[in-house]
């Protein structure tokens, strides 16, 4: 399993850091020992909303050659869905098995024209900013769709961590690392 986790000025790091969490720990707790990640950005360097700077390892890499990319959400969303540089650049995942987001980040998957005729989610915020590029907005915490998975806000992205903890790696792994992160919703 080779993901990228996109990253982007504006994005909320709670959306990226809730999801990480506990699919990293896949690798760790032997799961998926095999397991790889990028953090993949069009720019040497990221701000998250708040100010923290973050590199990426990966600038403007061919996503086609990840098993799975997830997109974190923030307020940034609202200006890259309109950029034609990132979305072509997002486009470029288009063949993989498994594209994901977290709150807003499904903007950019549907600007990325991934969610035609599929369900999805979002913030509860921008349900209206969503329902142009799906077939349906769901007001699910999580929401999975043939090869696209959409999760709510900001802290449903924990939640989407331990269902791909499920989804990966089966039932154990979920309870094992829900366990050892202490997180009982």
């Amino acid at each position: 399993m080779n993901i990228a986790f996109i990253i982007f000025d504006g994005i909320t790091l709670l959306d990226l850091a809730g999801i990480y969490e506990p699919v990293t720990r896949l690798k760790y707790a032997g799961y998926l020992p095999d397991m790889t990640w990028d953090f993949c950005a069009i720019t040497p360097m990221v701000e998250e909303h708040g100010g923290l700077q973050i590199k990426p390892n990966q600038v403007k890499n061919d996503l086609s050659v990840y098993d799975a990319i997830i997109i974190p959400g923030g307020k940034g969303t609202r200006e890259y869905m309109y950029d034609e540089t990132f979305i072509k650049w997002i486009q470029s995942a288009g063949k993989i098995p498994c594209k994901i987001s977290v709150c807003t980040g499904s903007l950019i998957l549907g600007a990325a024209g991934f969610l035609k005729e599929k369900k999805a989610t979002t913030h509860f915020d921008a349900y209206e900013m969503l329902k142009p590029f799906c077939k349906e907005v769901l007001y699910d915490r999580i929401v999975e769709d043939g090869d696209c998975i959409t999760a709510g806000a900001v802290t449903s992205s924990i939640d989407l961590g331990l269902y791909l903890c499920r989804k990966w790696a089966g039932g154990e792994a979920d309870i094992m690392i829900r366990y050892k992160m202490d997180y009982k919703g």
